[in-house]
């Protein structure tokens, strides 16, 4: 599996190649999907280009993506902590959502997670538990009883550095240890993000790649689209889960 992400934190500042509106979204949805992606990770923004977890750009966010890919490819958002100002906010916003996302991002070591994650479930959606080099994540991730219960693991690679990128995502695998059998989609982001995909590969996981992770393709070159750097990925992914390197 190789999932599309599709804008991140990123804005206009970033490069027209962006998708922010709705319209702009569905498009680089549809093709990235059309070059091989089988799911889809966004960020809703508002017209000022800030995420937002906000039901009526959601809604017109997921809805306009759906519109443009198969039925059979989920949509996901992100409900990072900068989002919304508090726990508290983001779980009216959650609760007020009237277009439900396939599933969500958790970031496992932000406040309130738990209480996120559990909103998230009892409404149906799935849960990607976000857990983030350099933090607690993977340990309260370990003790948490909503463990079993998520869609999968995201192993969320922070270390941007390609020399040492690996490594970081081997130990933050190696903190995980089983995580509770749920199934892992491991990336990286900025320099780390191409290592990362071909680690991936090689060991048989899930990946992600797109303009939040990177604005740049393997040789250095900046991508023009989400479809570019997920053929890029399939490629690259594809390569390292055959011959294991």
């Amino acid at each position: 599996m190789v999932q599309v992400c599709l804008n991140g934190a990123r804005g206009a500042v970033d490069g027209a190649m962006v998708p922010l509106s709705p319209e702009a979204l569905a498009d680089s949805a549809a093709r990235a999907v059309a070059a091989g992606a089988t799911d889809v990770h966004v960020h809703p923004k508002t017209p000022c280009g800030r995420d937002t977890l906000s039901p009526r750009v959601l809604a017109a966010t997921v809805e306009a993506i759906r519109a443009r890919v198969p039925a059979s490819v989920p949509v996901g958002v992100t409900t990072g902590a900068w989002s919304e100002p508090g726990p508290a906010a983001r779980l009216d916003r959650i609760r007020s959502w009237t277009v439900l996302p396939d599933h969500a991002s958790v970031n496992w070591h932000e406040p309130g997670a738990e209480e996120v994650a559990a909103a998230l479930i009892d409404r149906g959606v799935g849960v990607e538990a976000g857990i983030w080099s350099g933090t607690d994540g993977a340990a309260r991730f370990a003790r948490s009883p909503l463990g079993p219960r998520v869609l999968r693991v995201l192993a969320e690679v922070t270390d941007t550095d390609a020399t040492t990128a690996g490594a970081s995502a081997r130990a933050l695998l190696a903190d995980l240890g089983t995580a509770h059998g749920r199934p892992l989609l491991l990336h990286g982001e900025e320099g780390g993000a191409w290592p990362v995909l071909r680690l991936a590969g090689s060991l048989g996981l899930a990946t992600r790649i797109g303009l939040e992770d990177t604005l740049l393709l393997p040789d250095g070159h900046r991508a023009g689209s989400n479809a570019e750097l997920v053929t890029a990925g399939l490629l690259q992914w594809n390569s390292a889960l055959r011959y294991g390197s």
